[in-house]
């Protein structure tokens, strides 16, 4: 019966064992979640930022009448962005742009989270050819 006792005890401790590394693969796999969707969000927030900045920058070289800052605030919001910032004055030649794009809820740190992006887009003005 000693035997069997000893054999019992060491069942359990695999199952111990097997619950730990259980635990660790699940945690590790929802950081690699998290992870994952910090990076997406990082790409759709530069991504808007870049089309923002073009935007506002297409605005300056030829204008339509309307301020830069709002195609910037437009484009940015088709591409799931919230512009925070936008140094596009009309007749300037550079604009600077500043986005944020929620990420969500994470797995592993609690409340929402949100990813800043900028961008700058300068307009090439040709020199004027001498008479």
């Amino acid at each position: 019966m000693a035997r069997s006792a000893r054999a019992s005890s060491q069942r359990g401790s695999v199952t111990v064992v097997t619950a730990g590394i259980i635990a660790i693969v699940v945690v590790a796999g929802m950081g690699v979640a998290d992870v994952g969707k910090v990076l997406i969000a990082r790409n759709h927030a530069q991504e808007a930022a870049d089309a923002a900045a073009l935007a506002a920058a297409q605005e300056m070289a030829i204008a339509t009448g309307r301020p830069p800052a709002d195609w910037a605030a437009d484009y940015a919001s088709r591409n799931g962005a919230a512009l925070t910032a936008c140094t596009c004055a009309a007749g300037s030649t550079e604009a600077v742009i500043s986005v944020t794009v929620p990420v969500g809820r994470l797995m592993l740190l609690p409340g929402d989270r949100t990813i800043a992006a900028s961008a700058r887009a300068v307009v090439d003005v040709p020199a004027t050819p001498p008479p």
